[in-house]
């Protein structure tokens, strides 16, 4: 999900557009240039987001290309940061084993990246989730420790609820769903929650269950850390309307309270931040339908339905 949001309208938009067409041929001239041991290897189109394209790589690599300029930085805040904060996370992440730079026509950095084999979260039964809530919340408890003063800087992750009130409200009023006056009603109830007082913690950033890798029942990788900032964890902590039922929600709150010890001022801005996701993964349902179910599936948690 962009760093930089959609704006609403009173019609579901279409999502943004690719600024460059990142084909076979460009990945693999990139490839011989830069990385030539690479280049012969097996590629195949894998994902196509709002701001990236990845290419399976052999059976054991992936090349992850911006497609945006926008995107741009995102692909370099992994590149510089993901080697500080991986060794701190009981899950894999995709720290990039080679990095790229632009070349052959194509004008941004890009990464070859680790492939886990498993299936994101957003494309598992509900339910099903809730045996490695514990271990999603270990993780967001080893991630969220003070971060240093040069970590990058994200405007729309981690902000005080002040910060995104106006942007929020807005796109709630043109939600075309038919709990908008209900979820406009919710926010309006937590976007005066308690500020966060503490430091600046390190954040994933986007958090959803798209951005969740699982296998064998356990959770294998958090992936996609392009919105990496830092701020008030309750950003983070929204995946828990996110990407579980209430039971699922319930242990990972109880295992990130025990770890970390928030306090209720954090559980009321995470679901506030909630609120604001979720209206972002549903302004453009046919683009990203799985984004959407996200969607779909934390309006139903916020408003117990």
């Amino acid at each position: 999900m962009p760093s930089v949001e959609p704006s609403p309208t009173t019609a579901a938009p279409a999502g943004p557009v690719p600024e460059i067409d990142v084909t076979s041929d460009l990945v693999r001239d990139l490839l011989r240039a830069q990385h030539p041991d690479l280049a012969d290897l097996p590629l195949v189109p894998f994902a196509s987001g709002w701001d990236n394209r990845m290419w399976r790589l052999g059976d054991a690599l992936a090349v992850r290309l911006p497609v945006r300029a926008i995107a741009a930085p995102l692909v370099q805040n992994e590149q510089r940061w993901l080697p500080v904060l991986a060794p701190l996370l009981p899950v894999d992440t995709p720290v990039p084993v080679r990095t790229g730079r632009p070349g052959a026509g194509y004008p941004w950095a890009w990464s070859v990246v680790p492939w886990f084999a498993g299936t994101v979260a957003a494309a598992t039964p509900v339910a099903e989730r809730t045996p490695w809530a514990t271990e999603l919340a270990d993780t967001f408890v080893a991630l969220h420790v003070p971060a240093p003063p040069d970590a990058p800087v994200n405007p729309v992750r981690g902000v005080p609820l002040a910060d995104r009130a106006d942007v929020v409200r807005s796109r709630l009023t043109h939600l075309l769903v038919p709990e908008r006056e209900a979820l406009l009603a919710r926010w309006d109830a937590l976007v005066g929650s308690p500020v966060w007082q503490g430091p600046a913690l390190w954040l994933h950033g986007d958090p959803h269950p798209a951005n969740l890798l699982v296998a064998d029942g356990h959770l294998r990788a958090v992936l996609d850390f392009g919105d990496v900032t830092a701020g008030d964890p309750a950003s983070d902590l929204s995946t828990a309307w996110l990407t579980f039922d209430e039971t699922g929600r319930e242990a990972f709150r109880a295992r990130v309270t025990a770890g970390a010890g928030w306090d209720e001022a954090m559980w009321l801005r995470a679901e506030a931040w909630a609120v604001a996701m979720a209206a972002v993964m549903l302004a453009h349902p046919e683009d990203h339908p799985l984004l959407a179910e996200v969607g779909r599936h934390a309006v139903s948690q916020i408003l117990g339905r």
